[in-house]
């Protein structure tokens, strides 16, 4: 099968134009398939706090009432997506800017939680891979803001990681698929504020021991949680690591490799 290298872009190069820049350049240059999913940096945050709306994340995820949504949906389908496309189309990569509401691509329900509300926060139902891989064959790169639809039409925003890991799996059955979690970080590190701690494999009960000392916290656990649940379902594949060091994280020479052993 061919390969398909799903990337998520996220964290500081976002918020960082000549970062982001350089990392779109070695994306034009990765070879064949590929899609991009990104977050939206800071700037969101950076919004509401402008507009006096508080803003509240439990284990790195965003509590998101009506008014966040707002915000989202205009920042990252908006702002943050067509910058990305339009560079990328500056550099002759052939974007598609899309969020998952557009052509129905991922189908969301609003988050049931037991004790927690998490607002209009989106888990995904279904990804229309079809429509994706007919993209793919007609020379588009799919570029997908982190914003999704339930069957009513209601807009959701739905976790940047989680969405890459469901496009991966989903894509699995037609594709070679490698998953890359890229940030600013150079991968995942046994201390978050050393960057020689590189970790270069994990497997599941490295990860516990990690999550039990406290050493991986925040936004990095439900990446590496999704990293799992996309090695369960078929992808081949997932790598974390610095989107500065972009060919080497495809390349496997860099970044921190999830095993699922």
């Amino acid at each position: 099968m061919d390969t398909l290298f799903i990337i998520k872009i996220g964290g500081n190069i976002i918020d960082d134009e000549g970062k982001l820049s350089a990392f779109l350049r070695s994306l034009h240059e990765v070879r064949g398939f590929k899609i991009l999913v990104h977050g939206g940096g800071k700037l969101a945050t950076k919004l509401a706090d402008d507009l006096g709306i508080a803003q509240q994340l439990i284990d790195g995820r965003r509590i998101t009432d009506a008014e966040t949504l707002r915000i989202v949906t205009m920042v990252y389908a908006g702002f943050v997506n067509k910058n990305i496309v339009a560079q990328l189309q500056s550099m002759g990569c052939n974007a598609l800017g899309l969020s998952g509401a557009d052509a129905r691509i991922i189908i969301a329900h609003k988050r049931k939680h037991p004790s927690i509300d998490y607002g209009f926060v989106g888990d995904i139902d279904q990804v229309d891979h079809s429509r994706l891989a007919g993209f793919l064959l007609e020379g588009l790169t799919p570029v997908i803001a982190p914003i999704t639809v339930d069957a009513g039409g209601q807009l959701l925003n739905t976790n940047a990681d989680t969405i890459a890991q469901e496009l991966a799996k989903s894509m699995s059955d037609r594709f070679d698929v490698q998953l890359i979690y890229s940030f600013e970080k150079t991968g995942v590190l046994e201390d978050a504020a050393d960057e020689s701690t590189l970790i270069r494999t994990i497997n599941r009960g490295h990860y516990e021991k990690l999550k039990n000392e406290k050493k991986i916290f925040a936004g990095m656990i439900p990446k590496i949680d999704n990293a799992f649940a996309a090695l369960n379902s078929g992808v081949k594949k997932v790598i974390i690591g610095n989107a500065e060091q972009l060919s080497g994280l495809v390349n496997h020479t860099t970044g921190t490799t999830i095993i699922n052993e």
